[in-house]
């Protein structure tokens, strides 16, 4: 098992979702098990399903000093980066550091691919984008992280993770090594994607999507329900100026690469995933108060995360899924679900899991329906993707001097 690390300060932390935009619309929801799922409208022939929205990306315009980036995604994040006071955060940072030693760690599983599915259905008669489209830049899998860098005005190290749905929690392990290893002072991570029919149509290729709201651990569940969101947090490294700030203690990664859509049936990734972050935060499973699962409401994976959570940690934990909120994010999940475990943290509020009506009785005690308040010391956030491709995260409150 690794060592454990020095812990991360989490300076600013936002995201947006179909719940709304920042921090406060999630906060809310959460409070009051409100879903932002709604049936499908999405797309010329909308399949019979739903899905977790974000309202007004067709509305939105981009400066003109950034009109060329513009597409559905980076649109998203452009929205996401105005809440919670986040691009002031960054300027700060950038103040202390230098635009030089940040990086920016971005997750996506699509990134503009909306755009480019557009294009096609632009082509001349020659088969050629319309001039327009002729945007190499846009049309690439780092479109969101040269956009966002642009954005935030930042010149160090710049990542795209793409690893399905684990993209936007691995991004916290990538910056954790940049900073320890004295490459950067700061980062800011975080992920993006847009619904897109690339999405919609290849998850319901594979028999994965619901024709109602999803159902995490339901006995009943039947499949998932896809969102859009956008994310960010800014990394430093923790003083004693930071006081009882956020910080990210541990992280762990695996890959078992058992099947392309299907986790291994032991959840022999997963676990070493959790053992990892449990060892770098230095805790043991006991420690941890509050567990957003992945919690996808497919059959397999809540069957393999219930089984999980249920053999490594004490009854009284409090664990739910919260893709009923939002709808399964994909890229952006990992982020916006360690939002979520941050907002635990600093809110002493454990979400429950909306729109399931029962628990599957092969569950353990720890996923609640309900929500719940009351002190969270440290939380677990998992997100575990296609391919086996497993990453977990510890968060807690810096140690009051």
């Amino acid at each position: 098992m690794p060592a454990r690390i020095p812990p991360l300060q989490i300076s600013a932390y936002t995201a947006t979702s179909a719940v709304g935009v920042g921090k406060e619309p999630l906060a809310e929801a959460l409070e009051h098990s409100r879903s932002g799922l709604r049936a499908n409208d999405f797309g010329p022939a909308p399949l019979p399903t739903w899905i977790g929205r974000v309202d007004g990306l067709e509305e939105i315009r981009l400066p003109e000093a950034f009109a060329r980036w513009d597409c559905r995604n980076n649109r998203l994040a452009w929205l996401g980066l105005q809440a919670d006071g986040f691009l002031e955060a960054v300027a700060a940072a950038r103040g202390r550091h230098g635009a030089a030693r940040i990086a920016l760690i971005l997750g996506t599983s699509t990134s503009s691919i909306g755009e480019t599915e557009l294009a096609y259905t632009q082509l001349d008669a020659d088969g050629h984008f319309p001039p327009a489209q002729r945007r190499p830049a846009v049309h690439t899998p780092h479109s969101l992280a040269m956009f966002v860098q642009e954005v935030l005005g930042l010149e160090g190290p710049s990542e795209t993770i793409s690893t399905a749905c684990s993209s936007s929690a691995k991004v916290f392990a990538s910056a954790e090594r940049l900073i320890r290893l004295g490459l950067v002072d700061a980062a800011v991570v975080g992920g993006v994607d847009t619904l897109c029919g690339s999405v919609l149509f290849g998850f319901n290729s594979l028999e994965l999507v619901s024709g109602g709201p999803c159902r995490p651990f339901d006995p009943d569940r039947d499949g998932i329900s896809l969102g859009e969101a956008a994310g960010f947090a800014l990394l430093e490294r923790a003083d004693a100026s930071s006081g009882s700030g956020l910080q990210l203690l541990g992280y762990g990664e695996a890959s078992d690469a058992h099947h392309m859509s299907t986790p291994h049936p032991e959840g022999l990734g997963a676990e070493r995933a959790l053992d990892e972050a449990l060892a770098r935060a230095g805790l043991a499973p006991e420690a941890i108060d509050y567990i957003n699962m992945h919690g996808t409401a497919s059959q397999k994976n809540d069957e393999v995360e219930g089984a999980l959570v249920a053999r490594r940690f004490p009854a009284r934990t409090h664990a739910s899924s919260t893709k009923g909120f939002t709808g399964h994010t994909l890229g952006a999940a990992g982020i916006v679900e360690a939002v979520i475990s941050l907002l635990a943290i600093e809110r002493g509020l454990m979400p429950g899991t909306v729109n399931s009506a029962a628990l599957d009785p092969g569950f353990g005690p720890q996923i609640r329906l309900a929500p719940a308040h009351g002190e969270v010391r440290y939380a677990l956030s998992n997100s575990f993707g296609f391919g086996g491709n497993n990453c977990a995260l510890v968060f807690g409150r810096a140690a009051q001097a």
